[in-house]
């Protein structure tokens, strides 16, 4: 008698008989979205008119989704666009958040205005790629906190949602926000009508500040049913064995029993290389462990660091990334900040930061004192700022580069740590994306240009080809001429970056535009290089790893291997190495300069000591 093989899809459907709400874990290369659409097709094979919304994490997955499974009964679409749809038609509770939240600073407002009931009395609150609450414009930054604020305050759209869709479909739900978590499994599920959610993901792979990361709570409190997918489509043999010892919950892969998967029967290579004397990468990767490897080939290939201190002077934005991450006078000002709160210095509200170096009396010392020396205009002028505004600036590089993987445009929507004068030159070099693309509808969605006659299509186009002309100009041209062209025009979060971070674009408008455009291929993916936090979701042939000595404060790949420190450093430090590790479809690499003796043991421990290799 054969033996029936139960699905994952069949105890998703089990659940869904049961009117229950589930959740499918599924580890890396597991195909989770391949299963969120086959539940989609099964949906409506046994009922073609159930309405069902699935949310994604990008607007490819979209695309993907709605290319393998579209119904006229379904709308695929990011959470933002969900969001706005659902409530964008209640203008006074809109309205009524906007302002709750400008009072509560959970939306920032810089402008003299007073922005209350009067001032929106006769406006429409608008969603768009930028934010002007003068003119009743949001942006993706406030669009979770208004629909949570909204959905918290008034049941009755909770109510109003659930009997709009059957089914509510969540993909990579452990990179969804916690407004949206709230949203879904408290306010929604306080309303009485019935429906079902459903959500596809996997709590190791959340590597992401801010995201919700998992919600075993609600499956402990049987709100959610867990079910596990445990088979493996994308790694060989030798990545799934050491991805299981990784992992620190119950999915346990094995490879997909599929001839039509792509790594049947692949066994794959992982090699673990160190040394004490060799740090010198280049040397590394001419050793005979990466004899078959193309690393101009940044779609098969790719270098994965921590940080991107190693990548910048490699992909070309050396300037940027100094400014961001080696400005010493902002260092030396958080210095006197905290003496006069450790002394209860009296400062007054108007003295300048020149003034209050002379009444705290610090002298700069070591490489702050250096860098002072050595940039002694820009300190000259760091001095005449009202000290209660320098000593706000805080400078790191991931307000240079961000946090997570996309277009910039999947940036904006997901939320990312760059600073507003960062994300202002992505919108910039997103039009010219966009415009040099084909896609003019986008373009114009984003950009608000207006196209009212044939001249101003021309002047659309010359603006266009000007802006890709001055790659070597200042960014402060580049800056000006997209606002007076009506590309991209100067919005509230710009001028707010200037009212509170004047100093830094005065550092930046300088800086050659190349040096940006540098950064943004970097960012989307055009370089072989890439930190180990951009490439989740992403696949390749051969992954090399670069393991630092654990001396950030929030990773630390010795303690991974050896245990110790604290928890949150080492389960942070693990899901990254997880992520990493999986993205191999078929050779892994990973170099560890100067590691403890007692890592190599572990590290021999698991993945075989065959595998160790120490580079002399």
């Amino acid at each position: 008698m054969v033996e029936e093989i139960i699905t994952d899809i069949d105890k998703i459907f089990e659940q869904i008989d049961a009117k229950k709400n589930f959740l499918l874990s599924g580890g890396a290369g597991s195909g989770k979205t391949y299963s969120l659409v086959e539940v989609i097709k099964r949906v409506f094979s046994t009922n073609p008119i159930a309405r069902v919304a699935c949310i994604t994490y990008t607007n490819v997955a979209v695309n993907q989704i709605n290319a393998r499974a579209r119904y006229d009964n379904m709308r695929v679409s990011t959470i933002h666009d969900f969001l706005w749809d659902n409530i964008k038609a209640y203008q006074k509770n809109i309205k009524e958040a906007v302002i709750a939240l400008i009072a509560s600073e959970k939306i920032s407002y810089s402008g003299e205005e007073t922005l209350d009931e009067d001032y929106y009395q006769d406006k429409i609150i608008e969603y768009k790629e930028w934010k002007d609450l003068k003119k009743g414009i949001v942006s993706h930054d406030e669009i979770l906190a208004i629909a949570d604020y909204i959905f918290e305050h008034y049941p009755l759209l909770s109510k109003i949602v659930k009997d709009e869709y059957d089914f509510i479909l969540i993909d990579e739900y452990q990179d969804t926000s916690v407004e949206v978590i709230n949203i879904l499994l408290i306010h929604l599920q306080a309303a009485p009508n019935k429906n079902i959610l459903g959500f596809f993901g996997d709590s190791m792979q959340s590597i992401y500040d801010g995201t919700i990361g998992n919600i075993k709570k609600f499956v402990e409190a049987g709100i959610v049913t867990e079910i596990l997918k445990e088979d493996n489509r994308r790694n060989p043999k030798a990545i799934i064995d050491v991805a299981n010892k990784l992992r620190n919950d119950a999915v346990m892969q094995k490879a997909a029993e599929d001839a039509n998967a792509p790594n049947y029967n692949k066994v794959g290579s992982i090699k673990f290389l160190y040394s004490d004397t060799i740090s010198d990468l280049n040397i590394i990767k001419k050793t005979e462990y990466f004899e078959s490897w193309d690393f101009n080939d940044s779609k098969e290939t790719k270098e994965l660091y921590l940080t991107h201190n190693l990548i910048a002077p490699k992909a070309g934005f050396t300037e940027l990334m100094s400014i961001y991450n080696s400005d010493q006078i902002t260092a030396y000002c958080y210095q006197i900040a905290k003496k006069i709160k450790e002394e209860n210095i009296i400062i007054n509200e108007g003295d300048t930061f020149g003034q209050v170096i002379a009444k705290v009396g610090i002298e700069p010392t070591g490489i702050k004192a250096t860098f002072i020396e050595q940039n002694q205009t820009l300190f000259d002028e760091a001095k005449r700022y009202p000290f209660s505004i320098f000593c706000k600036i805080y400078l790191d590089k991931d307000q240079l580069i961000g946090s997570k993987k996309g277009t910039s445009e999947e940036e904006r929507k997901k939320g990312t740590t760059r600073d507003k004068l960062i994300r202002h030159l992505f919108h910039i070099q997103e039009c010219i994306y966009l415009y040099e693309s084909g896609k003019y509808n986008e373009f114009i969605r984003q950009t608000g240009f207006k196209i009212v006659s044939i001249q101003s299509k021309l002047d659309l186009r010359n603006a266009i080809e000007t802006l890709k002309s001055m790659i070597d100009e200042s960014i402060e041209s580049v800056i000006e001429f997209s606002h007076n062209s009506g590309v991209w025009l100067k919005n509230d979060s710009f001028n707010e970056f200037l009212e509170e971070k004047e100093y830094v674009y005065n550092r930046v408008k300088e800086v050659k535009y190349r040096e940006f455009y540098n950064l943004y291929c970097y960012v989307e993916g055009f370089t072989p290089f890439s930190t180990q936090h951009n490439i989740k979701g992403a696949e390749f042939n051969n992954v090399f790893v670069v393991l630092d000595n654990g001396r950030w404060n929030n990773y630390n790949f010795s303690n991974l291997f050896l245990g110790g420190g604290t928890l949150s450093v080492y389960e942070r430090t693990l899901k990254l190495f997880y992520v990493c590790c999986t993205r191999a479809k078929e050779n892994l690499v990973i170099f560890f300069f100067k590691p403890a003796s007692n890592v190599v043991h572990k590290v021999e421990a698991l993945i075989g000591a065959e595998n160790v290799i120490k580079i002399d």
